[in-house]
């Protein structure tokens, strides 16, 4: 198990133009570095008692944190390995580990093959700024991302066996796509509601960090009041309905890979929720990942059949990737993601709602006097 992104995670320049360019070529398999130091708060934490550590080091590259593998001594003589993550951002990096802790633990229950166990998760001693670990099953990395047959029956098996506590979608908490929040920690009946609310809070913090631009929440404002509820509110009406399904959150090629003593492709480094199976996919719509080949989307839907109405599978598709694209271009916003995030809310208010997109076009040429519509817990106020 482990976390490599390489490049800085300020910097953007690894997304290509626009961050839609197709990457070719492998991804490097991670490498062993130095000697990591393991606080001891983590020894206190190792799942069987007796367990001695022998040495441990630095595991492949993470964005957010570092990473290591923890060689140990089992009370009976035998070794085992442990995967540790380590987040320093104060009270951010606490909820980013307990929600990727739960998000793992939700998700090997129901596939134990799939994904890594997690042990613990706790905060070090006395450390300033603070910091948190994960503990979890090490597993070898190998092929990045997995082979598509495969990886893709794994994971539809995951979506299709997974069992909503409530029936309904949300989660049980918060968590996060790398260290942005997320809107999960609630329970609706409606996806189409709580997808709103998702995208809304994306909305939200991109204004925040990034400032407001006029045309953009115009748009914005636009997918989200009439866009959202058009292509959603029809996957559970006219006796229509969808699973709440268990889904990673944030599938991308490094946070997936073949498991190189068995030739199982495994996945890490969740954000999870109970969610419309296809929302997952959402994310491979981009070219700068290699699970955007079609033989990844191919297959998956052998695996999963697509959701009625089938013919809006790809304008579903189109809105799912927007609240990826959105959530990246806060993390990189060097990647000028937000101008193709427009450019698809453009495209699907222009074939759904073509009148109110050219009202709201208009209306830019007369001084805004609305107030933000958008609020940090992705509710909305009429301005």
């Amino acid at each position: 198990m482990s976390e490599q992104p390489g490049n800085n995670p300020n910097d953007g320049s690894d997304l290509g133009r626009a961050g839609q360019e197709r990457l070719e070529g492998s991804i490097a398999p991670p490498q062993l570095g130095n000697n990591f130091i393991v606080d001891p708060t983590v020894l206190d934490s190792l799942p069987i008692p007796g367990t001695e550590l022998i040495t441990a080091f630095n595991y492949g590259m993470s964005l957010w944190g570092r990473t290591a593998k923890l060689v140990c001594r089992l009370p009976t003589g035998g070794h085992i390995n442990y995967f540790l993550k380590v987040t320093a951002f104060d009270e951010v990096g606490k909820v980013m580990t307990e929600g990727e802790f739960e998000s793992l633990k939700e998700m090997h229950v129901t596939s134990p093959v799939f994904v890594p166990k997690p042990f613990a998760w706790g905060r070090y001693g006395r450390s300033q700024p603070e910091t948190y670990f994960l503990l979890a099953e090490f597993r070898n990395v190998g092929e990045q991302p997995p082979d598509p047959v495969k990886f893709t029956a794994r994971l539809a098996e995951l979506h299709r066996t997974s069992r909503s506590p409530t029936g309904k979608f949300g989660f049980h908490t918060t968590t996060c796509h790398a260290f942005l929040t997320q809107i999960t920690d609630c329970w609706d009946e409606s996806w189409s509601r709580l997808f709103q609310r998702q995208l809304a809070h994306m909305v939200f913090m991109d204004q925040e960090r990034n400032g407001k631009w006029q045309d953009f929440q115009a748009v914005c404002d636009l997918t989200l009041e009439n866009v959202v509820p058009r292509l959603l509110e029809p996957l559970q009406s006219e006796g229509r309905s969808i699973k709440p399904c268990l889904i990673h959150g944030d599938l991308w090629d490094e946070n997936t890979a073949t498991d190189m003593d068995t030739g199982e492709p495994f996945v890490f480094d969740a954000g999870s929720m109970y969610a419309h199976n296809e929302y997952e996919i959402g994310n491979w719509r981009a070219p700068r990942h290699r699970l955007s080949d079609q033989s990844y989307i191919r297959n998956y839907k052998r695996n999963f059949p697509i959701s009625e109405p089938e013919e809006e599978w790809d304008a579903r598709n189109l809105l799912y990737s927007l609240r990826y694209d959105l959530a990246t271009f806060i993390h990189y916003p060097r990647s000028n993601l937000r101008q193709s995030v427009f450019d698809g809310m453009t495209e699907l208010c222009r074939t759904y709602f073509p009148d109110e997109l050219r009202q709201a076009q208009q209306d830019l040429r007369i001084p805004m006097l609305r107030q933000p519509s958008v609020n940090k817990d992705g509710s909305r106020d009429v301005g």
